[in-house]
This record gives C-alpha cells, structure tokens and sequence, in this order.
C-alpha cells in the first residue's frame, strides 16, 4: 500500500470523485483509507445510558485504496507512487517517489 497516515488523496472514483483530504486511518487488512471529511455515511445509534445519546450520526467510511490517488507535496499534482532505494548511515532504505516529478515523498508526520 502506497499511502501512509496524514497523506493527502484525491478521490478517483465514486460519489466523492474530485475532492482532497488527509488520511485519517489506514485499514490494511481491508485494503482500506478513511479519508477526513470525506464519504461520510450515517448511522442510526441505540442509546446508551451515560455513553451515547440515541440520534442519526454522521460518521466517515473507509474508501478502497484504489479509489484514492496520492498528491504529490512537492509538484502539487495526482501521481502514481514509485519507490527508490537509497543508503542513509551505512543502512538501506526504501522512500516513495513522485512519477512526475521524480522528488521523494516525505512521510507525513504523525498528529497524536
């Protein structure tokens, strides 16, 4: 899975084609992104005495990976990820690489 936790996406495809978002979560047993703000559904809850108040919530579904397209930070466009190797420290490691403009992607940094 090219996408990693606070990525920004465009959605490719379905109801919320054409619209940005960050990752929220990443599912990757279900192959799966939930995407701020975005697909979101809405749920009928049972009241629960001191927990949750009985009510229509409105809450954010997960969305197929191949449904969401990373955005390049640097050139600011769509793109198809690829990978490099390179050497930091005497050790191997493997970043992600934008297609079009050839820059590694940063991970993102992660909102605790």
């Amino acid at each position: 899975m090219n996408v990693r936790t606070g990525d920004t996406v465009l959605v490719i495809s379905g109801r919320e084609r054409g619209k940005t978002g960050q990752i929220s979560r990443v599912l990757r047993k279900e192959e799966r992104v939930v995407v701020g703000g975005l697909n979101l559904v809405k749920r009928h809850t049972k009241a629960r005495p001191g927990v949750v108040q009985a009510g229509i919530v409105e809450k954010e579904a997960p969305i197929h990976v191949s449904n969401v397209m990373l955005i390049c930070p640097a050139c600011n466009r769509p793109t198809r990820v690829g990978h490099r190797l390179y050497e930091e420290e005497g050790v191997r490691r493997k970043a992600r690489v934008c297609k079009h403009c050839g820059e590694v992607i940063p991970a993102a940094p992660v909102q605790g």
